[in-house]
């Protein structure tokens, strides 16, 4: 005879796993839309990264940075589109469309919904469960993401349908947001599509498989690749690479999976052609950061090639005039190197008019340098499951 804790135990097993379908093309392509509210804002973009990765400053932070920290956190930050999500993705969750921000960071499927107090949706489509004939609740399932300055979202779970491009996954996963921070509620996205590794999903009691995950057995290949061009549209490619969005070959080297990223070593660099070697340091591909953060020695050698370069405590990061010839930037990526070309490592005006925002800034003191959208900006990046491995080729 079962106890009552038994009975309990397999209700929640059996209700922690629901089957996933997956229905669509071998093949296909979601378009990633430029979103015009974006604003360029340097110190905005580091602040998002330093609370993402719970990055530990190795500069004294300005006032500016610290009171931007306390507004979170105490709610009082005025909805403003200053550090807006920068590329867009039309997802249909219910048969309710949103447009989601695609982040290899985390592995969370979370969108805005009805739950939300009236002052956190605005600005926003809203996911409501009752309209949907296929969502199912998971009844004690919930999930948070916190981060270190106190911003945040988190809410309730079900399974429902979503289609993104050419692909439908029948029982995904899908994180209801009851509660977002003014973080949130201003970066114009109606929610995130997580496309780090599932093991880092924060459901619980039981973690959820990300949409890519699901839709693997449906692809011709497990991987997706992001091109994601300067100040224009873009797309996420599943099940195949798209020559015609690169040239030359793409490089590939393996991926260290253990920490949830798409991660590698990265352990030199090159300021221009002079090459420099950071021992022990990693490299994360993420399209849910905006800067390219590296070592504070990596930072130093960088800006002490661009004159009139210093470090702005007003910004909480390096700036010099917005005439000044900057260097190239090669990355290490595994064994091989990754140029970012000069005009891209100028981020743009701190509002100031005549002095910029540099686009490379301190990862702090960690040892996990941090490869975003300015580096998709330059480069065709394949997140590849079969590896895992990570693959990279001029954008073109």
């Amino acid at each position: 005879m079962f106890s009552t804790i038994t009975v309990l135990a397999l209700a929640l097993a059996a209700q922690a796993a629901p089957t996933a379908n997956v229905i669509g093309s071998a093949t296909w392509s979601a378009p990633a839309v430029h979103n015009p509210s974006y604003v360029r804002n340097g110190t905005a973009a580091m602040l998002k990264a330093y609370a993402k990765y719970n990055l530990k400053p190795t500069h004294e932070m300005p006032p500016e940075f610290m009171a931007e920290i306390q507004k979170r956190q105490d709610g009082s930050a005025t909805a403003v589109p200053s550090n807006g999500v920068e590329y867009l993705v039309s997802t249909t969750v219910g048969g309710q469309n949103l447009n989601l921000d695609f982040d290899t960071g985390s592995a969370d499927l979370w969108v805005f919904s009805s739950l939300l107090p009236t002052s956190e949706k605005t600005g926003h489509n809203i996911y409501t469960s009752s309209k949907s004939s296929t969502y199912k609740a998971l009844s004690g399932y919930t999930w948070s993401i916190q981060y270190a300055d106190g911003s945040g979202a988190s809410g309730k779970v079900g399974t429902d349908t979503v289609t993104i491009g050419g692909t439908t996954v029948k029982g995904q996963a899908v994180e209801l947001a009851n509660k977002v921070s003014s973080a949130f509620v201003s970066d114009g996205s109606d929610g995130l599509v997580g496309l780090a590794f599932s093991s880092i999903n924060t459901v619980s009691p039981q973690q959820q498989s990300t949409f890519f995950d699901n839709a693997q057995p449906s692809l011709n290949s497990p991987l997706f690749a992001a091109y994601l061009p300067y100040n224009a549209d873009g797309a996420y490619d599943f099940g195949f690479t798209d020559s015609s969005k690169y040239t030359g070959s793409i490089v590939y080297t393996a991926v260290e999976s253990g920490n949830g990223f798409w991660e590698y070593p990265s352990t030199s660099y090159k300021v221009g052609s002079t090459t420099y070697t950071q021992s022990g340091f990693t490299g994360i591909s993420d399209t849910g950061t905006t800067l390219v953060l590296m070592s504070d020695s990596a930072v130093t050698n960088y800006y002490k090639k661009v004159s009139g370069a210093s470090y702005d405590s007003s910004q909480g990061g390096y700036t010099f005039p917005c005439s000044a010839t900057l260097p190239t930037l090669s990355i290490a990526i595994g064994s091989g190197f990754a140029t970012i070309p000069s005009s891209l490592l100028n981020f743009g005006s701190t509002g100031s008019g005549s002095t910029c925002f540099g686009s490379l800034q301190s990862v702090g003191s960690g040892s996990q340098a941090i490869y975003g959208d300015v580096f998709f900006n330059a480069y065709y990046g394949v997140f590849d499951a079969s590896g895992p491995r990570f693959g990279y080729a001029p954008a073109v």
